[in-house]
């Protein structure tokens, strides 16, 4: 039987601490071994911080007033 590797991207407004990315990216990774059997040495993660202003919700930006 073949394993294919995950490949997980994350993308957040605003910023993660290292130790955030290190918890996310661990429990992620387990989730993915228990629940997909997929082998942790194969499960790679990205993280993409992307500034508020790069975000709308409800046709507003993240941050602003207007």
């Amino acid at each position: 039987e073949r394993t294919y590797m995950p490949y997980v991207n994350i993308r957040v407004a605003g910023t993660l601490t290292r130790e955030q990315k290190k918890q996310i990216a661990a429990e992620l990774t387990d989730t993915l071994e228990r629940v997909a059997k997929k082998p942790k040495s194969y499960t790679y993660i990205s993280f993409d911080e992307i500034p508020d202003e790069n975000w709308a919700i409800g046709g507003k930006l993240l941050g602003s007033e207007d």
